[in-house]
């Protein structure tokens, strides 16, 4: 069953957050390195998308547990695997190998489940992250013109990214905790070309994050204005994601609910981080602050970000089954 169908049926479950887990493996620098980089020039510890090649093991494991938690639909491990962001290891050379890799891993975790569970439909979500760079506004108090990327060199990244979650066998790309749409368009515009240039074409997800209590995005648009700057585009999904906790998240979620003519998506932090940095939210009480969105017929697509489990998972998808999905109020046609 394609996404573009089961979507209609019930609300699909997205996994919760990779760091996360992979924070509990407490993993050392040899272990990022792995043999091949065993004498890489730059300290690899902290760049979790690597774990898809040196690491493939605990990355397929965590895939797994959170299909066993009742996850439809899991995230690649390439959150970060761009050309910008994989700048700060000197690796925009591997951006092929850790998008490629990433998916083969989320696949094989797929099939090892549905050998033991059945052929139930999961599916693979090429994640694509923000790059630590933004668009519209300059790094430089004292040169407000000044910009570190334009939409151009933006849009390459995306397509080199998307060109090789696409050869990697993903089953949609999101593009996602979008903080400045102007990059969300370069994304989907390098997405557009990846398309025309592989003959190829997958379901098109964004999901941009709210930074403040006012509700708006780090660069200054609210959730309308980013509905408003995304709908010209065919996507299959439009959400938020990470910053805030569920019932901070609520006011903003409803607004995408009542005005996108597409599917919405949330998967919000487990609360707000503490002075540790950690989320103190349990699967238990999280799930009870994300079931509005389901009694309010708000959702689709329902996960988690920061300091969500595949606990916290389990619990969502148990609550997801006694609701019906979000309703389209706009064909998609």
């Amino acid at each position: 069953m394609k996404l573009e169908e089961i979507v209609k049926e019930k609300i699909l479950i997205l996994d919760g957050a990779m760091g996360t887990m992979i924070q509990r493996h407490k993993l050392s620098e040899a272990d990022f390195r792995g043999e091949r980089f065993k004498n890489w020039h730059k300290d690899l510890k902290g760049n979790n998308d690597l774990l898809s090649i040196t690491q493939p093991e605990i990355i397929k494991n965590i895939h797994l547990q959170y299909f066993e938690a009742g996850a439809d639909m899991v995230e690649t491990n390439t959150f970060n695997s761009n050309q910008i962001s994989m700048a700060d290891y000197d690796m925009q050379d591997l951006i092929y190998d850790l998008n490629f890799s990433a998916a083969q891993v989320a696949r094989q975790a797929r099939e090892e489940f549905q050998q033991k569970q059945g052929a139930k439909p999961l599916f693979i979500i090429g994640s694509m992250g923000p790059t630590s760079k933004t668009a519209s506004l300059s790094p430089d108090v004292n040169n407000p013109a000044y910009r570190e990327v334009d939409f151009d060199l933006l849009a390459r990244v995306y397509k080199e990214q998307a060109k090789a979650l696409m050869a990697g066998g993903v089953d949609a790309l999101l593009v996602e905790t979008v903080f400045d749409t102007l990059n969300a368009k370069a994304a989907f515009s390098g997405i557009e070309e990846a398309f025309d240039e592989t003959g190829k074409t997958l379901p098109l997800m964004a999901s941009g994050t709210i930074t403040d209590a006012a509700g708006r995005m780090l660069s200054g648009q609210t959730t309308e204005a980013f509905l408003v700057s995304l709908s010209h585009l065919p996507l299959f999904s439009i959400g938020l994601n990470c910053a805030l906790g569920a019932e901070q998240l609520s006011p903003y979620l409803e607004i995408l609910a009542q005005k996108a003519p597409f599917y919405v998506s949330a998967y919000p932090n487990a609360g707000l981080p503490n002075p540790l940095g950690g989320y103190d939210e349990t699967p238990e009480m999280m799930t009870e602050k994300i079931k509005p969105y389901m009694e309010n017929g708000w959702v689709n697509i329902l996960g988690g970000c920061c300091g969500t489990t595949p606990e916290h998972i389990k619990l969502f998808s148990e609550a997801a089954k006694n609701y019906p999905p979000r309703k389209l109020w706009v064909s998609m046609a």
